[in-house]
């Protein structure tokens, strides 16, 4: 007893030390894990306040708790006097070979990151991205779930949409309906306009502003094109879009104003052999 009494004697500011950087070690593991749960709390909070689906707020929140504490519990094993360059090293090296690994799937990981946080498009918009043109059903980490016009679903890689253009129909309120009619050349040119401008103003769905536009836009071989362009709400754009096509050509049949068609004439010449 006398002997650890004196070797603690001889030794106290030395353990002391040890034990002032073990109380330091314990603080700072403690603090931090409270940093990575507000950080991750606020994380999740704000990414909740954008509607994004909470299976993926939990993943991206849990991810940066990890990382936090990770990084907390190597500053408390520094404090105490552990080498931590030896760990970093190993986690550096380990992270290598898993991110050689999963190369594609990291990829996929990072692409969907980036469409929840700048929301190129949401759930519900109709897109053309990655090669697929759909209504957006679901988006996650790895992957959009997307549903084809006639009801096929798809799934496409998330880097694959990130890779190229995305285009959203469904992002703007209203939407421009671009139409190219044709009347044959012997037709009256002014009738065909005013049937056109008629049909139009008649369409309820079609806006007042911007104001449709219906001009001459080209002689060509057979016919003289007309570009016919009214606003609708997006919602109405395919309605319009067939039920102005439909119109157009019954009202001109009624009306007497030819659509040219491909023809082909066909000439047959036969040898005449005379009677000797």
């Amino acid at each position: 007893m006398e002997q650890i009494t004196e070797l603690f004697q001889q030794n106290h500011e030395v353990l002391l030390g040890y034990l002032l950087q073990l109380i330091a070690a314990i603080v700072i593991f403690y603090v931090g894990r409270i940093i990575a749960r507000s950080v991750s709390g606020l994380l999740e909070k704000g990414l909740l306040s954008r509607k994004i689906d909470k299976a993926v707020v939990s993943f991206l929140s849990s991810i940066l708790y990890a990382i936090l504490m990770i990084a907390t519990a190597l500053m408390a094993l520094s404090q105490i006097g552990v080498q931590t360059t030896s760990f970093i090293a190993i986690l550096g090296a380990a992270g290598l070979a898993v991110g050689l690994a999963l190369q594609g799937s990291l990829a996929n990981f990072a692409s969907g990151v980036l469409i929840i946080l700048f929301r190129p498009f949401k759930s519900g918009d109709f897109i053309d991205a990655g090669g697929i043109t759909g209504t957006v059903d679901k988006i996650e980490i790895f992957q959009t779930i997307m549903k084809t016009p006639d009801n096929k679903r798809v799934i496409v890689p998330n880097a694959k949409i990130t890779g190229g253009h995305i285009t959203n129909f469904s992002a703007e309120s209203t939407r421009r309906v671009d139409l190219v009619i044709g009347i044959s050349y012997d037709s009256d040119l002014r009738k065909a306009k005013a049937i056109l401008e008629q049909i139009i103003q008649d369409d309820p769905r079609v806006l007042p502003e911007p104001a449709p536009n219906i001009r001459v836009s080209e002689l060509a071989d057979s016919s003289v094109n007309f570009i016919v362009r009214p606003w609708v709400k997006t919602e109405d754009y395919w309605g319009v879009y067939w039920d102005t096509l439909e119109k157009v050509k019954l009202t001109f049949d009624e009306q007497g104003i030819g659509i040219p068609f491909p023809q082909m004439d066909i000439h047959i010449k036969k040898d005449v052999k005379e009677a000797v």
